[in-house]
């Protein structure tokens, strides 16, 4: 019995229209992108379905292939009654397009609710993004990243979107401020670098600094205190110890990376001035507002954390800065065993100079003067190139940053040359219209740091 016109014309108007909802260009686009190479989901599907058949075989040999006799008569006769009510040409392409739609809708209500729960409610991205992403910032470099402050952060807020193998090496110096209470009236660790780095690297980056930044203004006992400095004491008062307390934040924050100090000594700086003055404890070197000639910490030589040493090792990339020179960064170069560390790595090590002077700390400095600096603390050159900001802030805010003490950072080629090391220059700044607060910027600055590392260290 054949079909009349209209009844095929209706089949044909319904195989249009699921043509058009399965295979529309943003559709296809979509099912493309899971054929991309290194997601690790077409293998393990594959896989899947031959366990499907190997045990549908195993079935029929060991009931002896009776049940397959009847069942592909049952299904022959099943088959020869249906094309002679409907035609092949069109009961065969029926069948293959219901296949079809019973395998998409079966795959993506499956995908809809793998999706539902590993992904969190307020994300954008499907199913298909987190998976690509999650690969491709796992197979990014080995980054190991040291220094402190806001400067650290600011670098991290960038690089998390190109590597989730970064090492994060924090300063413990830090006796002022939030931190500074704690560390005096709990003991251990100052949490303020810790947490800014921590917050910086987060999934949920801009909800978490604001929830780890907020700064109790009431409360006896609480004033000054950020949310994020207690909640890492408490981790430590849980955990008993630092290093877990840090490693623990890390899993509850889902943080790309991971966060270390440099050393779990309770340590504290000093500075010598060029007056003769010696300045105890890193809050109060810059406010000296003298010229430092010298600075040491207390202990000296204090022990690495073993998994810093472990992490530089296994490095393809050190970045050391942007941050404070004497009171971020040197403080982690003031731990032997890690300059050795780094000195004994054969990879692309870069130094980000700080884009404006700072008073009390690096006034009147030049480009080879920060250069200099860390390679007296360290003892010998610790880094092969310098990254340096390519265009001067704009006359407004280099007016407002001399009023308090500060300048631009001169670029003196010749003399940076002479020490030997590569330059990198390029625009890594932002300048607050407002403010005037010249910042470098997260996202320009880790582009810049990445495309240099994938043309270098093809030749390293």
């Amino acid at each position: 019995m054949l079909l009349g016109p209209e009844v095929i014309g209706k089949l044909r108007h319904t195989f249009h229209a699921y043509r058009k909802m399965l295979f529309s260009p943003s559709r296809r686009q979509r099912w493309l992108r899971w054929l991309t190479p290194g997601l690790l989901v077409k293998r393990w599907l594959l896989l899947s379905t031959l366990g499907v058949l190997t045990v549908g075989l195993g079935l029929m040999v060991w009931l002896k292939l009776t049940p397959v006799f009847y069942t592909v008569r049952f299904v022959g006769n099943l088959l020869n009654l249906f094309t002679q009510l409907v035609p092949s040409y069109i009961s065969g392409p029926l069948a293959i397009l219901i296949g079809v739609l019973l395998i998409v809708w079966g795959q993506t209500r499956t995908l809809g609710a793998v999706t539902e729960v590993l992904l969190p409610v307020s994300s954008e991205d499907n199913l298909w993004d987190a998976i690509a992403t999650h690969r491709r910032l796992n197979r990014g470099p080995r980054i190991v990243v040291i220094g402190g402050g806001t400067g650290l952060s600011t670098l991290l807020r960038g690089l998390k979107h190109y590597s989730a193998n970064i090492t994060a090496v924090v300063t413990v110096a830090d006796d002022g401020g939030s931190s500074g209470r704690l560390r005096r009236e709990m003991g251990g660790l100052p949490p303020g670098d810790i947490r800014n780095c921590l917050a910086a690297l987060a999934d949920e980056e801009k909800l978490l600094t604001e929830l780890f930044q907020y700064r109790f203004m009431t409360g006896s006992g609480l004033s000054g205190h950020s949310f994020g400095n207690l909640f890492l004491s408490a981790m430590n008062e849980i955990t008993g110890d630092w290093e877990q307390a840090i490693a623990a934040s890390s899993q509850v924050l889902a943080v790309r990376g991971r966060v270390l100090p440099s050393t779990l000594s309770d340590v504290s700086l000093w500075a010598e001035l060029s007056d003769g003055r010696l300045i105890e404890g890193e809050s109060n070197i810059a406010r000296a507002r003298g010229q430092i000639v010298g600075i040491g910490c207390r202990p000296a030589q204090p022990p690495a954390l073993p998994q810093v040493l472990e992490a530089i090792e296994a490095a393809d990339y050190i970045i050391i800065g942007p941050g404070s020179l004497y009171t971020s960064i040197i403080p982690n170069l003031l731990v032997p065993e890690i300059v050795d560390a780094i000195a004994a790595r054969h990879v692309p090590r870069i130094y980000i100079c700080n884009i404006m002077t700072e008073p009390g700390e690096t006034q009147g400095f030049q480009v080879s003067d920060h250069i200099r600096a860390i390679d007296r603390a360290c003892g010998r050159p610790l880094f092969d190139a310098v990254l340096v900001q390519k265009n001067p802030p704009s006359a407004a805010a280099i007016h407002q940053y001399r009023r308090e003490g500060a300048d631009y950072v001169h670029f003196d080629r010749e003399t940076v040359l002479a020490a030997g090391r590569r330059i990198i220059i390029a625009n890594v700044m932002t300048e607050d219209a407002h403010t005037g607060v010249v910042r470098h910027d997260p996202t320009r600055l880790a582009k810049i740091l990445v495309r240099w590392y994938e043309r270098i260290h093809r030749t390293w």
